[in-house]
């Protein structure tokens, strides 16, 4: 499936979850609770991401400034971003899957998964990366 199929199912899949989400968690414990608990859950996701980023950004620093490459870091950095993107959609599933990329401990799984993902990308001529000459 091409990527621009990909993009055009998620758009239409995860308001639809989240609805169904919504829902669900509305029955539970009633409409005003969880609208509360979605303004609760984003303000901490924005806290986190706030915390994380900051930490993420000053690790990459000390790793340049000791002369290494900070390549764990900007995969670590871009998860941050994507994970605080899906913090600030109002959903209970983006939530989830958000406070999981910004939160450190399960950071390393979603990296797993990426740099396999790469890997195979890279082995199948699918991505390129072109060095510098020095």
């Amino acid at each position: 499936m091409s990527m621009r199929k990909w993009m055009w199912a998620l758009l239409l899949f995860i308001p639809v979850i989240e609805l169904f989400g919504f829902i669900l968690m509305s029955d539970w414990i009633g409409a005003g609770k969880t609208l509360l608990l979605m303004i609760l859950t984003s303000l901490i996701g924005i806290a986190m991401l706030q915390f994380e980023g900051r930490k993420v950004l000053m690790d990459a620093k000390q790793e340049m400034e000791r002369g290494k490459v900070p390549g764990r870091k900007m995969v670590d950095g871009l998860f941050v971003f994507v994970g605080g993107f899906l913090l600030l959609i109002p959903g209970f599933v983006t939530d989830l899957i958000g406070f999981t990329l910004v939160f450190p401990l399960t950071r390393p799984v979603y990296r797993l998964f990426f740099l396999g993902w790469l890997e195979k990308k890279m082995r199948n001529g699918s991505i390129s990366f072109y060095r510098r000459p020095k």
